[in-house]
């Protein structure tokens, strides 16, 4: 059973991309771990309407406590909107939760260069405008931690998802150089890296698939493959069972829950097995090696 923070121990969080997925579980177990949590998505008056009241309801007898904002991130004044909503009800903020993306799903030379283009401004560049409206807050309060949903595919790549998995890697990537520059200002950041999801999340039913589908059709000896990309997928699930992705809500609310100064740089919520912390190991060690050799140990803040 979670024990509720104390009234000190509570934390603003903002999360992107709550409409639906490990965004919505986060929303919803944040708040039942006793926060204060701002879901956010595009249009919850409108066509999320269903989504955001959803929210409300499964947190009506939550300790916390939950509100829906609009919040699209491809737009910067829609993220500047509701970050001063944010700031201003509950007197600043504690944690930005970067979980806003989309799956893409198909032969890498059938997506249109537009397409790989939109896959960058939704899975990356939407975090750049969410910072640049939040980063001011934290600085002033000298306090705050980024929190990245990030993925296991930028460690290993895998067939039929080049732009999201490229996109999640140029995530990553403004999520390690941005860490450099905030954590003098007591911003402390987390990559979460969950591993593959089948099940229980909007991403593969939500997927896009490439415009060009002659492209797609002069790939027929590897048509079989992409055809059983789900099975695949599935052998990769331990002991045969599908991941939960409750498992990404459970580990944001415990990283969220962790005091200032000791939250770690990255951490994984896999039930497949994917194998990220292989590689995370030596990428940290080669992250302090260039540290020390560059000179610049004083960007990294307390080891």
């Amino acid at each position: 059973m979670t024990t509720a923070p104390t009234e000190t121990e509570k934390s603003t969080v903002l999360v992107t991309g709550a409409g639906t997925g490990m965004g919505a579980l986060s929303s919803v177990s944040l708040a039942q771990a006793g926060h204060r949590v701002f879901a956010s998505m595009r249009d919850p008056q409108g066509r999320n309407a269903e989504k955001a009241q959803g929210l409300l309801d499964r947190t009506e007898d939550a300790p916390g406590e939950l509100s829906v904002v609009e919040l699209d991130v491809l737009s910067e004044e829609s993220a500047a909107v509701a970050v001063e909503h944010v700031a201003r009800e509950a007197g600043g903020l504690d944690v930005v939760v970067h979980n806003a993306a989309h799956l893409l799903v198909g032969v890498t030379e059938a997506f249109s260069p537009e397409e790989v283009v939109r896959a960058f401004d939704v899975n990356a560049v939407g975090a750049l405008r969410v910072n640049r409206a939040v980063l001011p807050v934290m600085r002033r309060q000298e306090s705050g931690l980024l929190l990245w949903i990030g993925s296991g595919t930028t460690r290993a790549i895998p067939p039929f998802l080049a732009p999201y998995s490229a996109a999640k890697a140029a995530f990553d990537a403004f999520a390690e150089s941005t860490a450099w520059e905030v954590t003098a200002y007591g911003i402390e950041t987390t990559i979460l890296m969950p591993g593959v999801f089948t099940h229980g999340t909007a991403h593969f039913a939500n997927a896009a698939f490439p415009a060009d589908t002659e492209r797609t059709a002069a790939y027929g000896k590897i048509a079989p493959y992409l055809a059983s990309m789900g099975e695949d997928t599935e052998r990769m699930m331990v002991n045969g069972v599908s991941a939960d992705p409750q498992i990404v809500a459970d580990e944001v609310v415990r990283i969220v829950g962790l005091p200032a100064g000791q939250r770690p740089r990255r951490a994984t919520a896999d039930g497949s097995d994917y194998g990220a912390e292989i590689i995370n190991g030596a990428a940290e060690e080669l992250r302090l090696r260039l540290a020390r050799r560059m000179g610049v140990t004083g960007l990294l803040g307390r080891l």
